[in-house]
């Protein structure tokens, strides 16, 4: 399926109409639905007006118990997995302000327990150093000063016991020169440190570590529990939600981390590579 970007927000008021008309057609109240599907009536009231949007199971629970035919639930689906997709581009950031974003991300971090990084082209901003934050910024417009304060400020969350993240790197993302020499080899150490945080797996995956044919990293991608996943590109980031993508990101994190080196192996390398930027 193709996703037009400015489909996505009408794709859900387009959802909820139809899915309002699907429920009138069959003679039934909303506090019916709600029954046949196990929801309440509360939630179904604000799938139709719009409010919120269903899950790809939500929307087949509600047309099986409709009894919707199957043209129509195809055209439904398709709706609801547009629905479900965001996609949140480079510029639009920039006009409303970068250091906004790291206020989105905090937010979203607040609310989630298990996180899966997967970094096959730089280091994430939660382990970053001062020095790579502002190098990794150094493109960007204007004064960024708020937003490397802000992305320092989010690293606090690796502290939090209820949290737990795991971090896969590859050697490029590790060993890319962003900034000097000596800063690059700061940032080795402070991921050797984070490494020894107990809620946090950190591992890297050296260039000798060739995994099966088709196993290629293509982007960069985070996994927020089983909630959602934000695959970031040159020109933006896609938010994904279907409960079909989440998982397929799931299983591509779990191939790639039986390459990585972890624990002592992991700081080990890491010390290496450290030492080859201070000579």
């Amino acid at each position: 399926m193709t996703f037009e970007p400015e489909s996505l927000g009408q794709s859900r008021s387009d959802l909820a109409g139809a899915l309002r008309t699907e429920r009138k057609r069959a003679g039934l109240t909303q506090t019916r639905l709600a029954q046949l599907c196990c929801m309440s009536q509360t939630k179904i009231s604000n799938i139709e007006g719009g409010k919120l949007t269903p899950t790809i199971v939500d929307v087949e629970l509600i047309l099986e118990a409709i009894g919707t035919t199957s043209p129509v639930v195809t055209k439904i689906l398709a709706l609801a997995r547009t629905a479900n997709t965001e996609w949140q581009d480079l510029w639009a950031s920039r006009r409303r302000g970068v250091d906004k974003k790291q206020n989105d991300l905090a937010r979203l971090e607040a609310v989630t327990t298990e996180f899966r990084f997967f970094l096959p082209t730089m280091i994430t901003g939660l382990l970053a150093t001062p020095d790579y934050v502002r190098a990794s910024l150094a493109r960007n417009p204007g004064d960024m000063s708020k937003t490397v304060a802000k992305k320092l400020e989010r690293q606090q969350i690796l502290t939090d016991p209820s949290k737990f993240f795991t971090f896969l790197l590859t050697e490029q993302a590790v060993r890319w020169p962003l900034a000097s020499p000596i800063a690059m080899a700061m940032q080795l150490d402070r991921l050797a440190s984070v490494s020894r945080i107990p809620n946090v797996r950190l591992g890297v995956i050296p260039l000798g570590m060739i995994g099966p044919i088709g196993e290629t990293p293509l982007s960069v991608f985070t996994v927020y529990d089983r909630r959602l996943v934000q695959v970031e590109t040159h020109t933006g980031a896609l938010i994904l939600r279907d409960h079909r993508d989440v998982n397929a990101y799931r299983d591509d994190f779990d191939r790639y981390e039986s390459y990585a080196m972890f624990g002592d192996d992991c700081r080990e390398r890491l010390s290496e590579w450290a030492t080859r930027f201070r000579e």
